[in-house]
């Protein structure tokens, strides 16, 4: 079937002759203006196929339940995105006996972060944890969603779609179809989404919207949220390591510059603090500043900045926060990114997101299996249980990104730790907390007992992508 426009109708000659003819505007392919090339049921409709809502599908699916997801983008290999697996992850990860798996593949693993500041460096150490996975991985997020993904796959129940762009809500008990921009308050049945070969329903008895920072069902579902403005953006590339290098996570802060260094094994993943709105400027003043802008915060990286020729490697992250204040609606509940979007400090987004789907699997599990949709309050609950670790750590963040700004991009003056905040990190029961914070979070979840063993599995099911 075509997805193209419509042929133009009515008359093809003017009425008038005085007149000249006018051409006609072809209609634009719309979910109502087009049939679906197929219509399939589901339980549990994921849209997003990111961390939050790869571990939400493989859970469900590992029980049994039947879940699409749907995964806007025909691959999973996006550029500088979250590539970091936090303890808390790696404890769900135990809990249903794929941690070992996972630590199979190619990853280096982070043990401390050190703060470079003008009275000495402040170390974070994950070694404090208690925890079998004292350490956060480092993993290219697309070797970790398709690790995930090819696990739930072993599940008959489990359907992934790629290239699948969500464009409409399917609702039911009101006169719209929940059309971008509507608000309506029907209950949520299920979506439409467009693939390369045409319009295709998956109507569900409850659809999760895990699709991120710029989630396309936020706007569809007509929720509103709560924003904190940002003083920083983030440049992120990449320069070589060298053998002889330091291990872990550095930062460094000096003259006026901050960047943050993460180990690659032979690489360095560098992100360079910017005042909010500055990148134009900083791009206008050429690569070469750059260049000068690493050096002046690492001049160890003097002898690789060479390196970075190029601002096609570097990939701005416009640093936002917010808060949906409510987070679902009847048939739909968003979480992760879509639901509370993270400013990349301590970098716990994924960690968060990840908790969200781990509780929603947890609530959704009951009726899901009993082939009901999860009531309203279980949607509420799941906002219920998760607001206040996210309010704490985006209040925790956003006080960080204050002083931050105020000390280093402002006044150039450098990063400093006040003598009472050392002192109080030397105290046992208190130098724990900033691993606490960023490896675990605030009120981490568990799998629940009857989600830990698999169904029984077959032999993993390849993912589609319409033709």
């Amino acid at each position: 079937m075509s997805t193209g426009p419509t042929e133009p109708t009515g008359p093809t000659e003017p009425t008038e002759p005085t007149e000249p003819a006018q051409p006609t505007e072809p209609a634009p392919a719309t979910p109502d203006t087009q049939a679906p090339v197929s219509v399939s049921e589901t339980g549990c409709c994921v849209v997003g196929g990111g961390p939050a809502g790869a571990m939400l599908a493989l859970l469900l699916a590992r029980a049994g339940i039947s879940v699409t997801l749907l995964e806007e983008h025909l691959d999973f290999d996006r550029d500088f995105r979250g590539d970091t697996i936090h303890p808390a992850v790696m404890r769900n990860l135990q809990e249903i006996g794929l941690d070992r798996r996972l630590l199979e593949l190619p990853h280096t693993e982070l043990r401390t972060m050190t703060i470079g500041a003008v009275d000495g460096p402040l170390v974070i150490n994950f070694g404090l944890l208690k925890t079998p996975y004292p350490f956060i991985t480092l993993m290219p997020q697309k070797r970790f969603l398709e690790f995930v993904t090819s696990e739930a796959a072993y599940s008959p129940s489990f359907h992934l779609v790629m290239g699948a762009r969500v464009e409409a809500l399917i609702t039911e008990g009101n006169e719209g179809e929940g059309n971008e921009g509507e608000g309506n308050e029907g209950v949520v049945r299920g979506v439409r989404y467009r693939g390369q070969d045409g319009w295709h329903e998956v109507r569900a008895l409850v659809t999760v919207g895990c699709d991120g920072r710029f989630s396309r069902l936020r706007r569809l579902g007509g929720f509103s949220a709560d924003t904190t403005s940002s003083a920083m953006d983030v440049l992120w590339f990449r320069l070589p390591r060298r053998a002889n290098d330091p291990q872990n996570a550095l930062a460094r802060v000096a003259n006026g510059r901050f960047l943050v260094m993460l180990d690659r094994d032979d690489q360095w993943q560098i992100a360079a603090v910017i005042a909010k709105g500055s990148y134009q400027q900083v791009r206008a003043e050429g690569i070469t500043a750059l260049q000068q802008f690493v050096v002046e915060a690492a001049p160890e990286l003097a002898d690789r900045v060479g390196a970075l020729t190029d601002w096609k490697q570097v990939a701005l992250l416009s640093v936002a926060s917010d808060r949906l204040r409510r987070w679902y609606r009847p048939g739909l509940l968003l979480i992760g990114d879509a639901a509370h979007t993270m400013s990349p400090v301590g970098g716990v987004g994924i960690n968060y997101a990840i908790q969200d789907a781990v509780l929603t699997a947890n609530t959704f599990y009951e009726p899901l299996s009993a082939g009901r949709a999860p009531a309203l309050d279980a949607l509420a609950s799941v906002q219920r249980r998760r607001a206040l670790p996210t309010r704490i750590i985006q209040t925790i963040q956003a006080q960080i990104q204050r002083r931050l700004v105020k000390q280093v991009l402002v006044t150039g003056e450098g990063l400093h730790i006040p003598v009472w905040m050392r002192m109080l990190l030397r105290l046992p029961g208190i130098r724990a907390l900033p691993p606490l914070l960023i490896g675990i979070g605030v009120r981490p979840v568990h799998v629940a007992p009857e989600l830990r063993a698999a169904h029984d599995g077959v032999a993993p099911v390849a993912a589609t992508a319409p033709e």
